[in-house]
């Protein structure tokens, strides 16, 4: 491995262009007004190291939300409030071959969300997280993240309010199910906080910070949940795609449909990148091909 040390900044815009150039393969999703609004040809990256190197390029000062990176987060979270035991038994750890939100799925699975990373498993664990509603979940969560990985996250009230506008009946449908199986206890208001964590934003430095701290040994987080997010991550990070990645790629990531990416480093640190033209599944074309640029020259696989 050569390690990030080693990156020279012609070495990133080499990759950077070609990352861009692939852009064009992706599509901006529609189905939120806020998130329409990006500019496809937007892309940032953030190298965030362990030895305290940054490196940044790109549209850095862009806000966005997690989306669906935040799932990545969540699941920390309650690991280490609630424990892996009480956590697993709402959701599973196994891959899906569906869509991330497929409803199909979850019929097959008798209501048993497959794992955090879809929208059965996160809705189940918004309707976990502590405080009493969802605006005092979302706030104490998203203070808890911002203390821990140094940055500066807010809950982006003008995409939330796009998000509800628009509320996904799919997503309806999921937590109905969910409630019919017995896996919610309020179906509102495990819908209001999924949907207001997935609007909680950033820039791609904040997501980097968030990656560093499954990178490495640190005093805020149980080593066991670290390893236990970072392989959750490898098998279904990037939903029925993963294992294609895993092989081509190597590394513990999770992407959103804001255009967030995030790759985890063990040992290293962590690569952020916000591409907002997403492929047919649901994944930053950009951000993709960067980070499987930088990987693959620099050995970055943790399978060696």
């Amino acid at each position: 491995m050569k390690g990030f040390d080693k990156l020279t900044t012609t070495d990133l815009l080499a990759w950077v262009q070609l990352a861009k150039i692939q852009v064009e393969r992706g599509q901006i999703i529609n189905r939120i007004p806020q998130l329409a609004k990006a500019n496809p040809g937007w892309f940032a990256v953030h190298i965030c190291c362990t030895s305290g190197k940054n490196i940044s390029f790109g549209d850095t000062t862009c806000v966005f939300p997690l989306m669906s990176v935040i799932k990545t987060f969540s699941l920390l979270y309650l690991l280490e409030h609630l424990g892996a035991e009480t956590v697993f038994g709402w959701v599973g750890v196994e891959p899906s071959d569906a869509p991330f939100n497929s409803l199909e799925q979850l019929i097959n699975d008798r209501g048993q969300p497959r794992n955090p990373m879809i929208n059965s498993g996160a809705i189940t664990l918004s309707d976990k997280l502590p405080g009493k509603d969802a605006n005092q979940r979302t706030l104490l969560f998203c203070q808890w993240l911002n203390q821990l990985a140094g940055c500066q996250l807010s809950l982006d009230e003008v995409m939330l309010a796009s998000v509800r506008l628009t509320r996904s009946k799919v997503n309806e449908a999921i937590a109905n199910y969910l409630a019919q199986a017995g896996h919610l206890e309020n179906i509102d208001t495990a819908l209001d906080t999924y949907e207001q964590i997935c609007c909680i934003s950033g820039q791609v430095k904040d997501l980097a910070l968030l990656g560093k701290l499954l990178a490495c040994e640190n005093s805020y987080l149980l080593s066991q949940n670290r390893r236990i997010v970072n392989a959750v991550m490898s098998t279904c990070g990037l939903y029925e795609v993963s294992a294609k990645f895993a092989v081509r790629i190597g590394l513990p990531m999770k992407s959103g449909i804001g255009g967030g990416l995030v790759a985890i480093v063990p040992g290293e640190g962590a690569i952020a990148c916000y591409s907002p033209a997403l492929d047919e599944v649901g994944n930053p074309v950009a951000g993709l091909v960067f980070v499987e640029a930088l990987a693959q020259e620099l050995q970055l696989s943790i399978f060696g």
